[in-house]
């Protein structure tokens, strides 16, 4: 057994999980920390041995291997506090400062000639009730792997950010009781995890940083080592585990995995994106697979109350400045998807490199792997759970009646798997949450078919609800989107 415990000395925590705190888009901080930052820590406390041209090795006292052996250890437990009362997240308020460097800006700061301020969002900082955190591996140490983690661990002066100062400390058995977090396949819950070659990309980022061009700016995008997420459950999600399942979302986000480079797309252009969408991958699935099966067509299924797969095209909505252009796709499962379905899927996400369809050019495609950016491509952006959720998309009528009440939304929403009542519907015409696409009839309805109505709206559940939520009569196609709104109830996902 390794167990491997930090000790919050300030008793609060402050870290950037998705790269949003600068954006002010943040929901919540960090809780609790991954075990990657745990690694860093620990490599950060004696180096390695790197070698940058002009500066020594950094490695002090040890050989390294107790780095290797850390990073293929795999997904510990974790003990910390978890739940609601237990951890509390405190936004902290935004600040200004001067840049270093000095600039002809028409900004400039009204104090110091030739500088510029700058807006500093440092996120949230966490305050959970037990100021600790343990994690545990079901292993066995070698002695000289066990003295080296303690020598390193007693050189960490602070975990994620420096305003965060911790004491951490190895041992060899774990803390009593259950952990409050464990890796399942199904868990809600994404936490970055090391794996083999971890330590050699933070290597390569140091050596970016440091090196001939030291000072360059270095994001964690180019180095896709350090972007390894594993899922975890909590123990309250096992001990109050209900029979029925959750949609399965996979994400694909408008991006060359080798430069990091990202795209997008008008949302007016919905319909044709989802329509490609479709098409490549029932081809992909064809090509490498075997014939698609109905949830996926949409053909062959018989009889009433089943559900389909979604397509759905994923828009930057929500933010003060958001603009509504679509960054990414997601292909929604419905509940209860056999589990090699959903690996076959993910085989085939996995394998589209590029999107190419009416009204846009080729757009280069990568399977989500736990970017922090975009925003709209991250699973958690549409699986959270909320009392108060908005269309991106405007949501198509079920039937031709214009007339929007309650109980005709909850059947919406019960047709697309959501039991929960409405307790209250608003309907607009134009868009309703910040960046929402207004789109004209030809960009709704399809060629050849009779149009139907549509609208935006804002849902209230008489309780919260998980998404993803897609509601009305062409949710298969991607409209009615919708996105969760601040406010009573939201949590993350």
């Amino acid at each position: 057994m390794l167990a491997i415990t930090v000790e919050l000395l300030h008793g609060t925590y402050r870290a950037d999980p998705s790269g949003l705190a600068p954006t002010g888009r943040a929901l919540e901080g960090e809780w609790p920390p991954s075990p990657m930052r745990l690694l860093a820590a620990l490599t950060a406390a004696a180096g390695t041995d790197v070698e940058v041209e002009g500066l020594p090795p950094r490695r002090l006292g040890t050989d390294g291997a107790e780095l290797a052996f850390l990073e293929t250890a795999g997904a510990p437990a974790i003990y910390a506090s978890h739940g609601a009362g237990e951890v509390h997240h405190q936004r902290l308020q935004s600040r200004y400062v001067v840049k270093h460097a000095g600039t002809a800006s028409k900004n400039q700061h009204l104090e110091y000639v030739g500088r510029v301020g700058m807006e500093v969002r440092p996120g949230f900082k966490v305050t959970p009730c037990v100021p600790e955190v343990t994690y545990a591996w079901d292993i066995d140490v070698p002695p000289s792997v066990l003295a080296a983690l303690r020598y390193r661990a007693a050189r960490v002066g602070y975990l994620g950010c420096a305003d965060s100062p911790a004491r951490v400390t190895v041992a060899t058995t774990a803390p009593d009781g259950e952990p409050a977090l464990c890796p399942a396949d199904d868990g809600a819950l994404l936490v970055s995890v090391p794996r083999e070659g971890s330590v050699a990309a933070m290597d390569a980022h140091y050596r970016a940083w440091v090196g001939k061009d030291g000072g360059a700016s270095v994001q964690r995008a180019q180095f896709p080592a350090l972007r390894h997420v594993i899922r975890y459950e909590a123990a309250g999600e096992r001990e109050s585990a209900t029979p029925t399942p959750q949609p399965t979302l996979l994400c694909v986000r408008f991006a060359d995995p080798e430069a990091a480079v990202g795209a997008s797309i008008s949302g007016r252009r919905v319909a044709a994106v989802t329509e490609a969408f479709k098409a490549a991958v029932l081809r992909l699935f064809q090509d490498h697979v075997d014939e698609p099966p109905p949830v996926l067509t949409g053909h062959g299924m018989e009889g009433s109350g089943y559900h389909l797969a979604y397509y759905l095209a994923l828009p930057n909505v929500g933010a003060p400045h958001a603009t509504g252009r679509i960054h990414g796709l997601a292909l929604c499962l419905p509940p209860g998807t056999d589990p090699k379905l959903v690996d076959a899927c993910r085989g085939v996400l996995d394998r589209m490199d590029h999107l190419v369809g009416r009204g846009f050019q080729r757009v280069p495609c990568s399977l989500w792997a736990g970017e922090r950016r975009p925003w709209a491509t991250n699973p958690g952006r549409w699986v959270q759970t909320a009392q108060v959720w908005a269309t991106a998309f405007p949501a198509v009528y079920e039937r031709r009646s214009t007339d929007l009440d309650n109980a005709e939304v909850s059947g919406w929403c019960r047709h697309a798997g959501i039991e929960t009542a409405v307790r209250e519907v608003r309907v607009s015409r134009v868009p309703i949450l910040a960046g929402g696409v207004d789109l004209a009839p030809v960009e709704v309805n399809r060629v050849g078919r009779p149009g139907k109505p549509y609208a935006h709206l804002e849902l209230t559940f008489a309780e919260p609800v998980r998404g993803p939520v897609v509601v009305g009569g062409a949710r298969q196609r991607g409209l009615g989107l919708c996105a969760p709104i601040r406010g009573e109830g939201l949590s993350g996902g």
